[in-house]
């Protein structure tokens, strides 16, 4: 297993600058307002041939009494717990703050290794601003700047001076990716916790608590699981802060790199314009869909919710037709097992390869049945067909003449291919070449 090592600090020291720039990416949310990274996020380091897992973790706050803050702190405080060592960073140019010392005064107790690293120091004139935290009573200092680099090979050697060669956690090939998404505070990240059975994601009932999308590694009865826990994702419009920006730009991103996505709806609002076009960002991109309908229990002994909610299901998202729907309650784990079986018939179906003799004797069976309408002076001829790629299921059928095609008999191959080939719940592509 990686050493893990978590970075802490009071809020907008520059801890995801840092965060970023060790891990050579943009996966934290960087910005000028305080207490931006909720949730923490993992990613790995590696460094003079060795690794070691580094842990982003929210601002330490204890000046607001914001129910979401006491969430972040409770974060922190587990991050430390699971951390084998400890960045503590300080902002060398603020100075020491009553609040660095409250953190110092954690991490003592911790009994863990600790790393003080005092950011904002931009190059060897500025080694003055570490004199005041010499105070805390840590012997490792380390003047840095995590945004230009400077002081971090120093950092780096000290902190992997004792550690071996880097575990090699290859991604399995059967890795699921299952990408939760949805509105603000639909419960996705209450969700995952349900399913991991631990509270790895901030939870709390003000919407906009996830703002990074937080990847979870698990394994369960041999299946290889990551579950991306995505922003909810606003109308264009209703983007206001910069930073909420950002995130709806992370969860379409989720959207890109999963095979399953989760649309979690909101059973006591119904479906939204929001939610459909959540779900036609994922159709779009060939992924499989499940729609689970959260709060179910909210609204299960409600004859008229229920009828209201079906209604809206049938009417905003019938391009949808094919994908499972689940009614589900995060709060009570109603029906959360069954979400995983979904998830996993999705991904054999996205994946499924047929052998083209199966693929063309489905063809000739689809048009024998009903055969292209004459279209003008031309017919359309089918000559064979063949699997072209996976993730969808993707299908070339040469043809005489694909402009004779018309959408109406297209949609019927696609349905009759999806039913006959057992790709009953993901979109299918069918492209249509000239022979």
């Amino acid at each position: 297993m990686n050493t893990l090592i978590a970075i802490v600090g009071r809020p907008n020291v520059g801890k995801s600058t840092l965060f970023n720039r060790l891990t050579r990416s943009r996966a934290a949310l960087v910005d000028d307002q305080p207490g931006i990274t909720r949730d923490r996020l993992y990613a790995s380091v590696e460094w003079e041939g060795k690794g070691f897992t580094l842990v982003d973790t929210g601002g330490f706050d204890d000046s607001e009494e914001e129910p979401l803050l006491q969430g972040v702190r409770d974060q922190v405080v587990k991050a430390i717990e699971e951390a084998d060592r400890i960045l503590f960073m300080v902002d060398g140019r603020a100075g020491l703050m009553p609040l660095d010392e409250k953190i110092a005064d954690v991490l003592r107790r911790s009994r863990k290794e600790v790393f003080l690293c005092v950011n904002k120091a931009d190059g060897p004139e500025h080694q003055h601003l570490t004199a005041d935290f010499y105070s805390l009573g840590f012997d490792r200092v380390h003047p840095v700047s995590a945004a230009h680099g400077y002081g971090l090979a120093g950092l780096l050697d000290a902190m992997t001076e004792d550690l071996g060669e880097p575990a090699k956690e290859e991604a399995p090939a059967d890795l699921t990716k299952v990408a939760i998404v949805g509105r603000p505070n639909v419960g996705k990240s209450s969700l995952i916790n349900r399913i991991v059975g631990a509270e790895r994601l901030l939870v709390s009932e003000l919407p906009g608590t996830t703002r990074d999308s937080v990847d979870i590694h698990f394994a369960l009865k041999g299946t290889n699981y990551v579950f991306i826990d995505t922003a909810g994702i606003r109308r264009k419009g209703r983007v206001k802060e910069k930073i909420e920006k950002f995130s709806v730009i992370k969860a379409l991103q989720s959207l890109d790199r999963c095979h399953v996505a989760v649309v979690l709806i909101d059973a006591s609002e119904g479906v939204t314009d929001q939610d459909a076009h959540i779900c036609g960002y994922a159709f779009e991109r060939g992924r499989g869909v499940i729609l689970a309908v959260n709060k179910w229990d909210l609204v299960k002994r409600d004859p008229e919710k229920k009828k209201r909610l079906a209604d809206t299901l049938d009417r905003q998202v019938s391009f949808l037709s094919f994908a499972p729907q689940l009614n589900v309650s995060a709060m009570t784990g109603e029906k959360v097992q069954h979400l995983l079986e979904k998830i996993n018939l999705l991904h054999g179906q996205l994946f499924r390869r047929i052998d083209t003799s199966v693929v063309n004797k489905v063809l000739t069976e689809i048009i024998q049945k009903n055969p292209p309408p004459k279209m003008g002076r031309g017919r359309l001829k089918f000559f064979y067909a063949t699997q072209t790629g996976v993730m969808p299921p993707g299908f070339a059928l040469f043809v005489n003449r694909p402009d004779l095609v018309h959408f109406t008999y297209e949609r019927y191959l696609v349905n009759q291919f999806r039913e006959r080939l057992e790709l009953k719940n993901v979109p299918i592509q069918l492209r249509f070449r000239k022979k």
